[in-house]
């Protein structure tokens, strides 16, 4: 069997490469080591951000039907942090189970043709300077190019020899699917309180989700948990077990902050989890990787189709590898300020972080780096939605999956295949090009359109 990219993984990052690719005209394969879909979900919330990349999709209405939406969260005691005003449609955090994001992209995967092939285990891989051999058990499966996107453990990973240098931050977290006699009154319950911190988030079916740390009782993964585990913490975290009636599933796990020095190697590349992981604080781990695969997707296709300009492909690396990067940071803060033990420390943690969330610029930036929405890339600024003047939107016109040219003149020819072109809402003198994934690839006088055309999207048909 041969396929041009094969995916490993089927979770949300693998998914929504899937899908870019299959709808950009190449031949995908996802090979998935678990043999159903699973109902299990880690991840609950979605950022501003991400809705956007799913917007550009045409999958953010239907996916905000699913969950709560969240204006201010809480950290900690007295600091907040507010999204309502974030410079996007999704001024937000919606809360919705990770099952419904990979339902959703699953079905644009597979009607976009993509291959999902299921209770498929990598064992071994090798790469030559034009090709990827693939072994799955009795299987061998060749490939021009293939994306890692198989959590923290990845095969891939393992098998081109990437390191994934970093450290264990928790260990012990407590996870448990719950009823509650009680539901808290907002949609997120979530407090540290220095040797003990809770996480209650709803699924929207009667059943909450409870994550839960007890540093007087620090075992192993495999230690079964208990009913009374999680209530005894809950209590000491959050002043109330809200009435924990029953469970319908617990575990333990440890959560590491780790990120590999390079996402590519040879023709294998690495995303999401296979590429970096952190702690759940701020909930941007399914967020960071869903928004690396809405980078390497188009860069990936252009090479395929043979109109990327030299080098895009390391863009991936020069653009999401300092994502990644800051995520570990903000994510490895939030929680080491979640973990100060003395009462005093944290009543300066919060006395100080209080403070500094009363100042605009302060709230702003921490609110941008949370959402996602305020990342750039150092010579792609994030292109917000806008109303176009046949009254649709940008991240409308993006759902075609090219570049979108706005501007008024109408006559760029000969890139139908990568390019749509569209009418800003006021008439202008300039034209700005925006990449598939939704970042300002150019923006510059009107008659510079076409030599910027051809240094990006390379030469017309």
């Amino acid at each position: 069997m041969h396929t041009t990219v094969a995916i490993v993984g089927a979770g949300p990052t693998g998914l929504l490469l899937a899908g870019d690719l299959a709808q950009a005209g190449v031949q995908v394969t996802v090979f998935e080591q678990r043999s159903g879909a699973s109902g299990l979900t880690r991840a609950f919330g979605v950022h501003a951000r991400t809705l956007e990349v799913l917007d550009a999709r045409g999958l953010a209405g239907e996916l905000i039907e699913t969950g709560a939406k969240v204006q201010r969260l809480r950290l900690f005691n007295r600091i907040r942090v507010d999204l309502a005003g974030l410079p996007s449609r999704f001024p937000y955090l919606l809360i919705t189970p990770q099952y419904h994001v990979e339902r959703l992209l699953e079905q644009r995967a597979e009607k976009a043709g993509a291959q999902i092939v299921r209770g498929a285990t990598l064992t071994g891989l090798d790469q030559s300077a034009d090709t990827v051999t693939l072994h799955l058990g009795a299987e061998t499966v060749t490939a021009d190019w293939v994306i890692g996107a198989d959590g923290v453990h990845s095969a891939v990973r393992q098998a081109v020899g990437l390191p994934f240098p970093g450290q264990s931050v928790l260990t012990s977290i407590m996870l448990a699917d719950v009823r509650l006699a009680t539901p808290p009154e907002d949609v997120l319950a979530v407090n540290a309180v220095g040797d003990a911190f809770a996480f209650v988030a709803p699924f929207g079916d009667g059943w909450y989700r409870i994550f839960a740390w007890d540093r007087r009782k620090q075992v192993g993964d495999a230690e079964p948990v208990t009913l009374d585990e999680i209530r005894a913490v809950t209590r000491r975290a959050l002043g109330t077990d809200f009435g924990v009636t029953e469970s319908r599933w617990m575990s333990r796990f440890h959560s590491d902050e780790r990120q590999v020095p390079s996402y590519r190697s040879g023709r294998v590349f690495l995303a999401g989890d296979a590429a970096h992981v952190h702690s759940p604080a701020g909930g941007q781990g399914m967020n960071t990787g869903l928004q690396d695969a809405a980078n390497l997707s188009w860069k990936l296709a252009a090479t395929v189709h043979g109109w990327a300009p030299a080098g895009l492909l390391d863009t991936y690396q020069a653009e999401r590898h300092p994502v990644g990067k800051l995520v570990l940071r903000s994510s490895g803060t939030l929680i080491r300020l979640a973990m100060i033990r003395s009462t005093a420390g944290r009543r300066t943690r919060d006395t100080i972080g209080s403070a500094l969330m009363s100042l605009p610029p302060v709230m702003r930036r921490a609110a941008g780096i949370l959402s996602g929405v305020g990342i750039d890339y150092p010579d792609a600024p994030r292109a917000a939605d806008r109303e176009l003047r046949d009254g649709t939107r940008l991240y409308e016109a993006l759902r075609e999956g090219r570049h979108v040219l706005l501007t008024d003149d109408q006559n760029q020819t000969g890139y139908d295949d990568r390019l749509h072109l569209a009418r800003p809402l006021t008439p202008s003198r300039r034209a700005t090009l925006i990449r598939p994934d939704g970042y300002v690839a150019w923006e510059g006088a009107a008659a510079q359109t076409p030599t910027a055309l051809r240094r990006l999207l390379g030469p017309p048909d």
